[in-house]
């Protein structure tokens, strides 16, 4: 019995000793593999990319930015800071100086989307971001704001952003009961809404057999067909399509069945 426990306390100092050394192997092997970001603020892109790469990780441009301290081209802010401690593969950012500022934000308000983006690419500036705003007053793709403005002495990006009309949406309307009114009011309502007047159908009527009784009619010859019932404007409305209470907009055809 003895010797049993002996041995199991034998096993879990072994099994303790060995999570021990896997855990301690895999913190080295982590740690082994991580690096101390460099200073890169002031570099050129290249000497910036020869920096970062000697310790395997890699860098990108994520903006670029004017700045009358820092010279053009030179790297002017990163992230993750430098010292900061990182693994091997690890992608650093970093933002460009384009220099002080030397280019004339153009006044584009009034102007196409079009046209107002050929004239921001002309002076060595892009679209950083564009918004619609539908107007029903304004014709759609006419840039009505800018930012940064006209003329602006302060410009930080070589970007600018607008508001573009866009189409306003049609009109909608709760579609009324028109069942019951004469054919000839209610046209002139529809369109006078700006609704179209569409199908109109005169409902069947049936043949009561005191018609058929009175009509005179030879042996063997065929009885001849009703001439088809028209419409008129005294016509009453039996139903309508778009039916009562449906959404409906301006220049819908709204279609009726009369009597």
């Amino acid at each position: 019995m003895k010797s049993f426990f002996r041995f199991a306390v034998l096993a879990l100092v072994l099994v303790i000793v060995a999570m021990i050394s896997g855990l301690t192997a895999m913190r080295l092997a982590i740690h082994g593999q991580e690096v101390a970001v460099p200073a890169l603020v002031g570099l050129t892109p290249n000497e910036a990319e020869r920096s970062v790469s000697g310790l395997g990780l890699q860098m990108f441009i994520e903006r670029q930015y004017y700045s009358p301290q820092v010279p053009e081209g030179r790297i002017m802010s990163q992230l993750p800071l430098p010292g900061t401690k990182v693994r091997r593969g690890w992608q650093v950012r970093v933002a460009q100086s384009l220099g002080p500022t030397r280019v004339t934000v153009p006044d584009v308000t009034g102007q196409s989307e079009h046209a107002a983006e050929l004239n921001i690419r002309r002076r060595g500036l892009d679209v950083a971001s564009m918004a619609a705003m539908p107007m029903a007053e304004i014709p759609a793709d006419q840039v009505l704001a800018q930012n940064p403005t006209a003329n602006a002495t302060q410009l930080i990006a070589p970007k600018i952003s607008l508001l573009v009309t866009a189409e306003a949406p049609p009109q909608a309307f709760v579609m009324p009961s028109f069942v019951g009114q004469p054919l000839g009011s209610v046209s002139r309502t529809l369109q006078d809404a700006g609704f179209r007047l569409g199908n109109v159908n005169v409902a069947a009527i049936a043949e009561s057999p005191a018609d058929q009784t009175n009509t005179p009619q030879q042996p063997g010859a065929p009885t001849p067909p009703a001439p088809p019932a028209q419409a008129t404007p005294a016509s009453i409305i039996l139903s309508q399509v778009p039916a009562a209470g449906q959404k409906v907009v301006v220049g819908t055809a709204v279609s009726f069945e009369v009597r």
